[in-house]
């Protein structure tokens, strides 16, 4: 419960850690989990000091237990060791000191470990952290390579031998760190975050040579998977061997066998490069050395047309038909007005011999009255009335006499 002060009524520091062990103690005892480090066994010393530590979030305490408590545990468990501890908090008020009473310890089993990892495994897939979709290609040829390793360990000289001997103008920004133990995640996260944020730095690779499951462990920590996938740079993970499948395999953007596997898969080898440059041109070579030869025999055959061979030959064969056809247009018009003007001629000659004109010179005459009226017949004609004969060659003024 929270305890009324203010800077006239101050607790006491005796007061204050008199309380927090009151509220520690209204704990009770507890299981928990964590790595063992800085074991202390004196010789003779009915007490044994360790320290407890969680290596994805850098906590440690401090645990104390009677000697024969540990030494039911003492063969299978050192420093190092993964342990579930039954314990109960205890507060040491002279020196404001937390630490863990314990009562029994276990230590974590491989079958366990690999239990725990195949479920943390899952809710990180689940999350989509290891969906193919996510993974960055890799460049094809890196100029700075990040390098996290242990310090002068063979995975390093691996990594940096293979890669220098594959494409000698390589480089490398290396960072050495923990690979197991304790401070092995934190030490990778933070130089993976070092790498990262580097704008020259290609691709980074986490190596580390085999070992065995709680060796390796460090490589399987959440935190550390998450580091990786936040990385803007592709991260290959190179750890162990080929059996070897820490949690970090999937969550990075590509997985190696081992740390010369991943030399070989983030540096090309320039022999076989050269040899491929080679190919490819000897390849271009071909095919425009084909290509010319094809249009060459192309136009060879083009210019063997007759066309083209002689192009007048076919304005000859043509001027000959439009000879030959401008004559017979020629003919077949001639026929047409021949034929034409015959016609012409006969319908003249019956119409001049149906004319008035025609009949007139035959001795006929038209007798037309004073307004021009034909007439055609006696009655027409009124006595002593004068009247108009049309002949062929004139006309005169005749009066009829009854």
């Amino acid at each position: 419960m929270a305890v009324n002060t203010s800077a006239d009524a101050p607790l006491p520091v005796g007061e204050v850690s008199r309380l927090i062990g009151g509220w520690i103690d209204r704990l009770g005892a507890v299981w928990v989990e964590g790595q063992i480090t800085q074991l202390s066994r004196r010789p003779g010393a009915g007490v044994v000091f360790m320290t407890l530590r969680d290596p994805s979030y850098d906590i440690s305490v401090s645990v104390t237990c009677y000697r024969q408590v540990f030494d039911a545990v003492a063969d299978v468990v050192s420093e190092g060791a993964r342990v579930v501890v039954h314990a109960k908090p205890e507060w040491y008020a002279p020196r404001g000191q937390l630490s863990l009473r314990a009562a029994e310890i276990k230590p974590v089993g491989v079958g366990e470990l690999l239990a725990r990892l195949e479920q943390l495994k899952k809710a990180l897939a689940s999350e989509g952290l290891f969906a193919p979709e996510r993974k960055k290609a890799l460049p094809f040829l890196p100029q700075l390579i990040g390098l996290v390793c242990g310090r002068a360990s063979a995975a390093e000289r691996d990594v940096l031998e293979n890669a220098r001997h594959r494409w000698p103008a390589v480089r490398f920004e290396v960072r050495n760190v923990a690979v197991q133990g304790v401070h092995a995640v934190p030490q990778v996260i933070q130089a993976v975050k070092e790498l990262d944020a580097l704008d020259d730095v290609d691709v980074i690779i986490v190596a580390r040579g085999g070992g065995s499951v709680e060796d390796l462990l460090p490589f399987s920590d959440e935190q550390l998977v998450r580091a990786v996938v936040s990385c803007r740079t592709p991260v290959v993970s190179a750890i162990g061997h080929e059996p070897d499948n820490p949690l970090l395999d999937y969550a990075a953007d590509l997985r190696a066998s081992t740390p010369t596997d991943a030399a070989k898969k983030v540096v090309p080898d320039v022999g076989e490069e050269y040899e491929r440059v080679r190919f490819l041109q000897d390849r271009a070579r071909r095919s425009v050395l084909s290509f010319i030869e094809r249009e060459e025999r192309g136009l060879a055959h083009a210019l063997a047309r007759p066309s083209i061979e002689d192009p007048h030959r076919m304005i000859d064969e043509r001027e000959d038909q439009v000879s030959a056809l401008l004559d017979r247009a020629r003919r077949c018009l001639g026929h047409l007005l021949d034929r034409a003007d015959s016609e012409l001629s006969h319908t003249h000659a019956r119409v001049v011999g149906l004319s008035p004109a025609a009949t007139l010179r035959r001795g006929y005459a038209v007798l037309q009255k004073a307004d021009g009226h034909v007439v055609r017949a006696p009655d027409e004609v009124t006595a002593e009335e004068r009247l108009r004969a049309r002949v062929a060659e004139g006309e005169f003024t005749v009066i009829r006499a009854d």
